[in-house]
């Protein structure tokens, strides 16, 4: 789900999850994958469901890249994305 309703909980929507990997990647600029999703089960429940939403998100927005050598996401920024 990416737009809330009045039946969602506000901390268990993809923009949530979105907003938390995207303040701790920008706070570390590149982070492994199991490192984010230990995260984000951490600090939200359910949000191992949300994960691959909220990084698509992200991925479409131009704000992370991932990098497959080593299985990490970086923080590009909004006018650092190709």
């Amino acid at each position: 789900m990416l737009a809330p309703t009045k039946h969602s909980h506000p901390d268990r929507t993809i923009i949530n999850v979105s907003l938390l990997l995207l303040e701790r990647l920008r706070a570390r600029r590149v982070d492994g994958y199991d490192s984010l999703r230990r995260y984000v089960r951490n600090a939200v429940i359910g949000g191992d469901l949300l994960l691959m939403p909220a990084l698509n998100l992200l991925y479409v927005l131009g704000l992370v890249e991932y990098r497959a050598k080593t299985d990490a996401l970086e923080y590009v920024g909004p006018n650092e994305a190709v």
